[in-house]
């Protein structure tokens, strides 16, 4: 145990600092008449689009109606506290965030208009030249209004008004808190992801999940559609020759071929085209040939396997923040160059830390070949640090003899509360499980409202039988899931013989500071080093003396934090401005 370091990152009554205004180069280069316009779901394409990202009429008050007077413009999709929006202005509980704005010409009469949200943070109330029309709770997810009865056609106004109680209630709340600090960040609110109209005829389809079935050359295809249904629907896989079958209900459950298969993989990430039409509505779709399991070495120890053969999961942590846009990048091409530049550090994987992203970064890791673990995202009431953060840290032999019974030490003694992140757990899944990307679900990170963890467990596997579990990340373990799951950042890991494969689901958290991409002075890390050279021995140290050795003793996953640096905390690998990588690349075999 390194206890000096340890004890370094204690930050106790600590003044804040304003932060330093930082800029990546997309948003200098943003142009806000053309925002975020590419398709946001690439899952299942539509030839028709109306993309609704732009300026809005925006009011921060504690009004519950409609107001009559706006304070001014913001720019969709990013909160009102980041720059890019134009508003910097922080929503605090018991407020309300209003947007408004008049839709374009909808002259179609026949069939439907299907408004999207991608995120909301966190309580939505949507209004349709103001009549309510729906209510959605969940700052992650995305949700999908039929808003056609409530069109005139002529001169329609969209109106949200947006609720959000940050980190002071059990709802999920990732990093974000009012008072950030240390590993917690600016809480943002509000639309946070792309907001977009769609056209659909009177009979259209809901959605499309495609399950691979690797070992016997098929795939599983389910569609549902918006009510019954009794005529021809079209399936067609790249330019193969369609095949048709006669549908009758409004789920349509078909297994279709995969001739001379080609695999997905970290190096080879080939993906099919699937287009499905029915006489009104057509939709393209995407998948790939890949799966993911546990099997044993020749030794009998346990390894992740991709299609059959172990691979080393060598991750990196990215928590998805940006000094300009906080929860949303500025563009697609930011979302891009996170993506291959941890490719060409040398990394096949990224856990994506407590947040979900917009659909477009599970394509762009599909299309370019990066495995995902996925967290879900944490919630419950506020955190006993000493509980779930350093008696585990200091003390490691506590990291497995702590039952996950202990509710009010691991804020979670609301019930509604936990019946609210099982839902939200179900409904990531549902959402995310398009993405073939996907490997893991990670479902609790360091006991951070942690409850039930077998039964989830147990109810995941349900939901999604073709993908891995990581049910505790760091500690904490209740002794299910897939992996034997550690963090080590003050000492030194070690293999611990268990059933499951064994992972290093965080480690490294290696600080270097560099002035003017830097958002406070007074940084946040779990070691220093004060040059890109001395960051990159350090770096390289680790892998060489301490990972690598590990993963011929049964290491089969190790996640390095983190992909870049977030305000107070400096352990990124790249700036948090995304303007220097800190580790000097070379060619690596890892």
């Amino acid at each position: 145990m390194n206890l000096l370091n340890a004890i370094k990152t204690v930050r106790l009554f600590k003044k804040q600092e304003e932060l330093i205004p930082l800029k990546t180069k997309w948003s200098q280069q943003l142009d806000p008449n053309h925002v975020l316009e590419d398709y946001p779901r690439p899952q299942m394409k539509r030839d028709n689009y109306i993309n609704l990202n732009g300026f809005y009429h925006y009011a921060i008050n504690q009004q519950k109606e409609i107001p009559h007077l706006f304070q001014g413009e913001i720019l969709v999709p990013f909160s009102p506290e980041s720059q890019v929006s134009q508003v910097q202005k922080q929503l605090l509980p018991g407020y309300y965030l209003w947007y408004e704005r008049v839709l374009p010409p909808l002259t179609k009469e026949n069939g439907h208009y299907l408004l999207h949200f991608g995120a909301v943070d966190q309580i939505a109330d949507i209004y349709i030249n103001h009549q309510h029309v729906f209510h959605h709770v969940g700052g992650y997810l995305p949700f999908q209004i039929d808003i056609t009865n409530h069109l005139n056609h002529q001169h329609d106004i969209l109106t949200i008004r947006v609720t959000d109680d940050s980190d002071t209630s059990y709802h999920a709340k990732g990093k974000q808190r009012l008072k950030r600090g240390g590993m917690y960040y600016t809480a943002q609110s509000g639309i946070w992801q792309s907001v977009w109209l769609e056209w659909v005829g009177e009979t259209y389809i809901e959605d499309v999940k495609i399950t691979p079935d690797y070992d016997h050359d098929q795939i599983h295809v389910k569609v549902i559609l918006n009510h019954e249904y009794h005529q021809d629907i079209q399936f067609q896989i790249n330019q193969q020759a369609p095949v048709l079958l006669q549908a009758s209900y409004n789920i349509i459950d078909v297994t279709l071929p995969i001739k001379n298969k080609i695999s997905w993989d970290v190096n080879s990430p080939y993906l099919y085209k699937l287009y499905v039409s029915i006489q009104d509505d057509q939709v393209e779709c995407y998948f790939a040939m890949r799966c993911f399991s546990i099997e044993k070495d020749d030794q009998q120890i346990p390894r992740i396997c991709l299609n059959h053969q172990p691979i080393f999961m060598n991750g990196v942590l990215d928590q998805g923040y940006w000094p300009d846009g906080l929860y949303t990048a500025p563009t697609d091409e930011a979302l891009i160059y996170d993506i291959e530049m941890m490719k060409s550090l040398g990394f096949n994987m990224i856990r994506k830390h407590i947040k979900i992203e917009p659909a477009r970064w599970y394509y762009h890791c599909d299309r370019l070949g990066m495995i995902v673990w996925q967290d879900m995202i944490n919630g419950g009431e506020a955190y006993h640090t000493w509980f779930v953060t350093w008696m585990p840290s200091l003390l490691s032999w506590t990291k497995k003899h702590i039952s996950d019974k202990h509710l009010r030490l691991l804020a979670r003694k609301d019930a509604h509360g936990r019946e609210e992140w099982i839902k939200e757990c179900e409904l990531t899944i549902e959402h995310l499980s398009h993405f073939p990307c996907i490997s893991t679900w990670v479902l609790f990170n360091e006991g951070w409202g942690q409850f039930a963890t077998e039964k989830i467990t147990q109810y995941v596997r349900q939901l999604d039988p073709t993908r891995l579990i990581d049910s505790a990340s760091g500690w904490f373990d209740q002794k299910c899931g897939d992996f034997r799951s550690e963090h080590h950042y003050f000492d030194e890991p070690k293999i611990i013989s268990d059933p499951r494969a064994f992972v290093l689901s965080e480690c490294g958290g290696y600080a270097c500071p560099i002035e003017k991409h830097i958002s406070v002075h007074q940084v946040y890390g779990y070691q220093n080093y004060t040059s890109i050279q001395e960051l990159t021995q350090a770096y390289e140290t680790l892998y060489q003396k301490t990972i690598n050795p590990l993963i011929e003793k049964g290491l089969c996953a190790c996640v390095y934090t983190q992909l870049s640096d977030i305000e107070e905390e400096v352990n990124g690998l790249l700036t948090y401005d995304r303007k220097i990588c800190k580790i000097i690349q070379k060619e690596r075999n890892r």
